[in-house]
Order: structure tokens, then C-alpha cells, then sequence
């Protein structure tokens, strides 16, 4: 593997977008670029640092209930939750707090919530919170299953997004491909790195990545 290359958010230095330059697979697609997020995820500083800027966004916006984070994002989300909270804004919830929850997967990998959690999703306002959104399957997902269970989607918010939008709902992310023009993503049948006899580097998920080696 290569060493990091890395990206600073242009208002707050602790955020910090560490991506690898390879042939990666993941569960959707093949894509040129391995976004690691370990550090945004897990390190107590930047998680916050993260979960505040990604809060910007929503500081005027209507009501949030509940924030769906998928793929490890609920110390961000937490985060999120409290800068929303300090700067006045209100949920629907009696005890005036955010929820912050996450999906279980059942064995088709569909997401799913048990009774004693469909209360954070049925008759709320979710924001749903993903760490990237490439080829919008997981978001789709997401959206299904807060619909399902009769939620309302507030908002997609991402760290890193290839895509404005998910059905008619806009993802508001910190990083797009703006930032990296050249980032490409191919299905998993028609990969050009794959033609090419670019040789893979290494699998990887929400959880992060195995070399081939």
C-alpha cells in the first residue's frame, strides 16, 4: 500500500480527509481511491471536529429527531448531535434530545430495527449520517428502511460523497469529488483498472480494508 495523501478541510484544521491512490474493492463497486476514515471516526478530536462542521449544515434547518449513522459513524454523530443541540435547536422528542442510533443487518443484509428501537425511527425527523456515498446503495437502503418503518428523512449528510443527491434528497457532504476530480468508481462487472490488468490492492468496507499480500 502507498503511503496517505490527505486533504485539510479549508475551516478547521482537524479535519482531515486521508485517502490511498489503488485498485480497491468494495462491497458495491471498484474504485481508485481508499478514503480512510479510521482517524475521523475513532480519534476523539477529529471525530468532533467532524461531527461540528458536518453540524453547520443544519443549524437553520427544520427539526432533526434522530441521526441514523451507518458504517462506524456514531461517535461522529454524537458529536453532530451536541453541536445541534448547544446552538438552540429543538427535536420533537419529550425529553428534548437527539437520538443516536445505527441499523442491524439481517441475514440478506437488509437493515432492520427491533421493537424496542423503532421508536427512534417511526414518526421522526432521521438524518441519515454515512462516512462516504459512492455508489448510493447503502444510502438507498437507508432511505428504504427509515421509510419502512414509517420515519421521516430529514437529510443525507457525508463525509465524502460522489453524488448530490440520493432519490430527491440532497447529501450534504464536507468533501466531494471536487476536491478529488479524478476519483472514479466502476461496477463490479465492468471495471476498467480490471481490463487494464491493474492488479487489486486490497478489499475494503465501512470497517476498512485487507490487503491481498
Amino acid at each position: 500500500m502507498q503511503d496517505y495523501k490527505k486533504i485539510n478541510y479549508p475551516t478547521n484544521k482537524d479535519v482531515v480527509l486521508r485517502y490511498i491512490p489503488g485498485h480497491f474493492i468494495t462491497p458495491n463497486s471498484h474504485v481508485n481511491y481508499y478514503m480512510d476514515l479510521t482517524d475521523m471516526k475513532s480519534r476523539q478530536r477529529e471525530a468532533r471536529a467532524t461531527g461540528e462542521e458536518l453540524a453547520q449544515k443544519y443549524m437553520v434547518s427544520d427539526l432533526i429527531d434522530t441521526i441514523l449513522c451507518l458504517n462506524g459513524m456514531e461517535v461522529v454523530g454524537s458529536y453532530l448531535a451536541n453541536k445541534l443541540t448547544k446552538a438552540g435547536m429543538l427535536s420533537a422528542n419529550t425529553h428534548q434530545t437527539i437520538y443516536i442510533t445505527s441499523p442491524e443487518y439481517n441475514t440478506s443484509g437488509q437493515m432492520m430495527f427491533r421493537e424496542n428501537n423503532q421508536h427512534m425511527i417511526k414518526g421522526k425527523r432521521v438524518l441519515i449520517l454515512i462516512d462516504t456515498a459512492t455508489t448510493g446503495a447503502t444510502l438507498k437502503s437507508a432511505v428504504g428502511s427509515v421509510r419502512f418503518y414509517k420515519g421521516i428523512v430529514a437529510g443525507v449528510s457525508a463525509i465524502f460523497t460522489v453524488a448530490d443527491k440520493i432519490e430527491d434528497i440532497s447529501i450534504d457532504a464536507l468533501y466531494t469529488t471536487r476536491d478529488l476530480p479524478d476519483y472514479i468508481g466502476y461496477a463490479s462487472d465492468n471495471c476498467a483498472m480490471c481490463k487494464a490488468g491493474i492488479p487489486i490492492d486490497a478489499f475494503c468496507n465501512g470497517f476498512g480494508y485487507s490487503t491481498l499480500q
